[in-house]
């Protein structure tokens, strides 16, 4: 086997996994919108630092408590999900079926470059919302994932020659 192929082979697979992930957390914000809302809802109303012991602190001042927030929160979070999704799926088909990074490589960047939005309009909404505080998993999985689109970027664009 040559080092072409079997760095294509890891690209596609990896490829494949990130179109399943964007697609699948796409499915899930469809399917569990109002189960969602609720859970950024309580983030942007600052609820778990409200919560025994609650944590006084000048940032309580940006809590959001009308019901409308959450749901264009998520709106938009979930428009930049099926917008990476969909970019993903266009780019994994195009290095499978095509066998060609090139072609794929625009529609690739276009996915990590919607994933990259959504994530960093979570994360920055949380450090905004002081989620650090009492939601310190909800941060570092934030942080996984830009640490996961940032490799996946020079997975797909970094040449071995």
């Amino acid at each position: 086997m040559s080092t072409q192929l079997s760095v294509w082979i890891f690209q596609a697979i990896n490829a494949v996994g990130l179109s399943l992930w964007l697609l699948i957390a796409a499915l899930n914000n469809c399917k569990g919108f109002a189960g969602s809302v609720g859970a950024v809802g309580a983030t942007l109303s600052m609820a778990p630092l409200k919560e025994a012991p609650a944590i006084d602190t000048p940032l309580l001042g940006r809590a959001l408590a009308a019901p409308w927030w959450p749901r264009l929160a998520l709106g938009g979070v979930l428009a930049l999900q099926v917008f990476a999704a969909l970019a993903c799926l266009v780019g994994t088909y195009q290095l499978l079926v095509g066998g060609d990074l090139a072609a794929a490589r625009p529609w690739l960047n276009l996915a990590l470059s919607g994933f990259a939005g959504f994530i960093f309009a979570m994360h920055l909404g949380g450090l905004w919302f002081g989620y650090w505080i009492r939601q310190e998993g909800l941060q570092l999985t934030h942080l996984a994932l830009l640490i996961w689109v940032s490799l996946a970027f020079f997975l797909f664009n970094l040449s071995l020659a």
